[in-house]
């Protein structure tokens, strides 16, 4: 590592003191680095590699623009940069100019982690908001996987890090749909608090206050939670799986210490759990269309989306990355009458494509060329509308972060809606599986609609707020019980 060329290469990655530490003096500061990056690293993520990389990455750069997740909170570190960065380009610092339009984000960790760090990234509002490259510390690792990252847990070698930094500074930006989530659910009764979560929301769920006073629902004590997600929301038996997996992994935190293992434990669960026969081991009450009403905006109204009573896992899903890498979507025949209004998967045409599952048979058809799940629509909003019904839970995913949702035992409504909230910037290498409107192949004029300015007057009104943020930053913090290793 030590030799010319090596030092020069790390140059072009590191950033000075006196823009990451307000007040520090500007001292020496003559290469301008090509590159510049902030990492942020989950260091229980991956067994023990997320402190190995922890280690390699704070002696190859400037420690101070490497940061422990578990140890600080990403939208205080942005927040404290960029505002320092302005401030000496107020004073005519053309150098911390050049720093701001180059940089780049580095997030290493599970989806979990990475979709904090977006939300965060997309909160904040940053003037020229940094790309974000992701390195694969999870189980399942979709996000890096769909930009071109890889799957499998990386190398932690001094030289393993300096390849990834060089590929960081080689690869390209690209645009990809953010999806904003809304849940209302009644206020519980009894609880030490105002809201009180439902069990144990995942932690890219974050708690209002109250919804608005003019929504409807809150005549009956309605709580209103937010969040993001820039790969899938699914819910059904692949969330049911993870949930039991996630569990698992919480009571036995020392068994689950690689990727292999990991996988491993994944396929036992799904086969206990009954998803492999779901038809003989569960009941037609956890048919997705025996426990929601699911309606898509279409024209500036809601219609009604019809559900196959076969199907029992759902995914609204932006990336070609699914379970592991897998492409639910496909590419659909447009040929054919059934799927001639629907287009090839864009990571930022401002759709996400709706897929059904009966069981894990049906999903192993995606290992099939041109195998897909049951396509059933393309839409820029969706809605589900839980009432009381034969099951008294099921189970919700959004970016690898599984949760048990409590369904209505009364007259009730859980209700939970996803729409498009703008863009951030991934960074991508040649590998990438993810397609742009911007590629070449993309069609110039897409026949699906986007509604997503169509709602009503009252609608925008009454959910200006809740829309405004995905709670990933400021207003939400980790508490201090929460272990970062179960972040995914």
């Amino acid at each position: 590592m030590g030799d010319g060329n090596s030092i020069r290469t790390l140059k072009d990655f590191s950033i000075p003191d006196y823009i990451l530490l307000p007040g520090s003096e500007c001292k020496g500061v003559t290469h301008l680095p090509a590159c510049p990056v902030v990492v942020f690293i989950n260091s229980k993520s991956g067994g023990q590699l997320g402190g190995e990389l922890l280690v390699s990455y704070s002696s190859l750069l400037n420690k101070n623009q490497v940061y422990d997740l578990g140890l600080n909170a990403p939208d205080k570190v942005l927040h404290q940069l960029y505002a320092n960065l302005e401030k000496l380009k107020h004073n005519g610092d053309n150098f911390a100019a050049e720093i701001q339009n180059r940089l780049r984000i580095i997030v290493a960790g599970g989806d979990g982690t990475a979709s904090w760090l977006l939300g965060v990234v997309s909160d904040l509002q940053l003037p020229h908001p940094p790309p974000v490259a992701t390195v694969p510390l999870g189980t399942g690792n979709n996000l890096p996987f769909a930009f071109g990252w890889g799957k499998k847990n990386p190398a932690t070698d001094i030289q393993s890090v300096m390849s990834f930094l060089s590929n960081v500074k080689a690869a390209k930006e690209m645009k990809i749909d953010s999806w904003h989530i809304i849940m209302r659910m009644k206020a519980p009764k009894e609880g030490s608090c105002d809201p009180v979560a439902p069990l144990e929301l995942p932690h890219a769920m974050h708690a209002f206050n109250r919804v608005s006073s003019i929504d409807k629902l809150n005549l009956e004590g309605y709580h209103t939670y937010r969040g993001g997600f820039w790969n899938y929301f699914s819910m059904g038996m692949d969330a049911q799986v993870s949930y039991a997996f996630h569990s698992e992994r919480k009571l036995h935190p020392e068994r689950f210490k690689n990727q292999l293992y990991n996988q491993s434990a994944y396929l036992k669960l799904g086969c206990t759990q009954g998803w492999f026969m779901s038809s003989l081991f569960q009941s037609s009450s956890r048919n997705i269309a025996q426990l929601t009403k699911v309606k898509i905006m279409k024209k500036g109204q809601w219609e009604d989306l019809h559900i196959p009573r076969s199907i029992r896992s759902i995914v609204c899903l932006n990336l070609p990355s699914f379970s592991g890498g897998l492409n639910p979507w496909g590419k659909p025949n447009r040929k054919k009458s059934i799927y001639r209004d629907l287009t090839l998967p864009f990571v930022d045409d401002g759709l996400f494509e709706v897929v059904g599952f009966r069981d894990a048979w049906h999903g192993l058809v995606l290992l099939a060329p041109n195998g897909h799940g049951t396509r059933l629509a393309q839409a820029s909003r969706i809605r589900f509308e839980f009432h009381k019904a034969a099951a008294d839970c099921t189970f919700m995913r959004i970016d690898g972060e599984p949760w048990k949702q409590p369904l209505p035992k009364d007259d009730a409504t859980v209700v939970v809606e996803i729409s498009h909230h703008g863009q951030v910037s991934m960074l991508a290498t040649p590998l990438c599986r993810s397609k742009s409107m911007q590629d070449g192949d993309a069609p110039s004029s897409p026949s699906v609609e986007h509604d997503e300015d169509d709602s009503s007057d009252e609608e925008l009104s009454e959910s200006s707020e809740e829309r405004r943020k995905f709670g990933a930053a400021e207003t939400f913090k980790y508490s201090d019980g929460v272990d970062m290793s179960q972040i995914s």
